[in-house]
């Protein structure tokens, strides 16, 4: 899933999503379509196109059409870009990934990614099971949030390093060198959560 591209929208449906909720809108208020034309200060014929999915309105005559139907001028967008994914990953679950510093007691687990070219936001849980001396240093793009679930680790910054345990949180700038430095309490378990 990840990589797709989203879906465009062509003019044409666009103007037909909002001829619908015009429609709608009128016949909800139980307006005849003279009435309403009426009401928005349009023409029977230009109220007909608006409808018909035949005509792209104005700005002006959009909020002409809001108004007469007294919604809010997106309520006339409804429907063009609710098609969003929700991603669920069950308890224990996650795609385990192969990530910088996995191998023997180090697991990476993607918590759900949301499809599109451009991924906002990489929840990531972080297990590690075994000591070891090698610790990767991380760098990246974006901010990186890190929430302690178990255990305790050193956790470099920059020059700097810092105790964290379970409960604590460390928000981070992604493009300064960090990752674990010394591991202090097994298991340690972390959700990395990096914003790009």
């Amino acid at each position: 899933m990840n990589g797709e591209t989203p879906e465009k929208l062509t003019p044409d449906e666009v103007c037909q999503v909002i001829g619908e909720r015009v429609r709608e809108r009128r016949l909800a208020l139980g307006h005849s379509m003279e009435r309403f034309a009426d009401i928005c200060g349009l023409s029977l014929g230009m109220l007909s196109k608006i409808e018909n999915g035949q005509t792209s309105p104005s700005i002006g005559t959009l909020t002409r059409l809001a108004n007469a139907g007294d919604v809010p001028l997106t309520a006339l967008f409804r429907g063009l870009d609710e098609e969003h994914d929700a991603v669920i990953v069950p308890e224990g679950g996650g795609l385990e990934i192969a990530h910088e510093g996995g191998g023997d007691g180090r697991t990476y687990h993607d918590l759900g990614a949301l499809r599109g070219p451009n991924r906002q936001i990489e929840p990531v849980l972080v297990t590690i099971t075994e000591p070891d001396e090698v610790f990767p240093i991380f760098q990246h793009a974006g901010v990186e949030f890190i929430y302690m679930v178990a255990g305790t680790v050193e956790y470099g910054y920059g020059s700097k390093r810092y105790i964290l345990t379970r409960g604590d949180t460390m928000q981070l700038h992604g493009d300064i060198p960090h990752g674990p430095t010394a591991l202090l309490e097994l298991p340690i378990q972390f959700l990395s959560l990096k914003i790009h």
